[in-house]
């Protein structure tokens, strides 16, 4: 039963740091919200999450980061915060939920939580100017608004049913591959002179 639980916490931890990938704010804001009503422990050393000042500041700035990123230009700008805040987050969020079961090392928790959300981030960084420069900026906010789903049903499920929440991660990550290659060949025709005609 103790192994079910640790490799539960570890795939559930994947889950959560690749929802941190999506949106940095949300799934520390829920883990938070569930620790303080009893569905879940952080224990001792992750309990702050949870306590009321740490609820207000990460509450304030999910809602500052899902309004803005609905806006064209500002919407980079938050990308290229979240190239830092992302990975810390799922960082924090990786070594909180396995802590209790897993017995891994916080180091390689805390690495492998950076490199998923990072990884996640990256690739809907890479992919979001492709959908900029195809929709002329209209379809970012439909993008952002499924990338807040996204990293809502991924968080639940990492909570819920830890198994599907990996699996989850890892078609997300195979899915903003081929998008990142998508949107890496259509800048490159961008960039390519056009022929002169004569």
């Amino acid at each position: 039963m103790e192994i079910t639980s640790a490799v539960g916490a570890v795939l559930g931890a994947f889950g959560l740091s690749g929802a941190a990938g999506l949106n940095a704010w949300l799934p520390l804001l829920a883990v938070g919200i569930a620790d303080r009503a009893g569905w879940i422990d952080l224990g001792s050393s992750y309990g702050w999450l949870s306590s009321v000042p740490a609820l207000a500041v990460i509450g304030v700035l999910f809602v500052l980061d899902l309004i803005g990123d609905k806006i064209p230009a500002l919407d980079s700008v938050l990308h290229g915060i979240g190239t830092l805040v992302a990975p810390v987050s799922g960082a924090i969020l990786f070594t909180a939920e396995s802590s209790l079961s897993s017995h891994l090392p916080p180091a390689a928790t805390a690495v492998l939580g950076a490199i998923t959300a990072g990884s996640v981030h990256a690739g809907r960084t890479v992919a979001r100017p492709f959908v900029t420069g195809t929709t002329a900026g209209v379809g970012n906010p439909v993008v952002s608004t499924a990338e807040d789903a996204t990293s809502l049903v991924l968080t639940i499920l990492a909570l819920v049913i830890p198994i599907v929440a990996f699996i989850a991660i890892v078609v997300l990550l195979i899915m903003l591959g081929w998008l990142a290659f998508r949107a890496a060949r259509w800048w490159r025709a961008r960039r390519r002179p056009q022929p002169q005609g004569r």
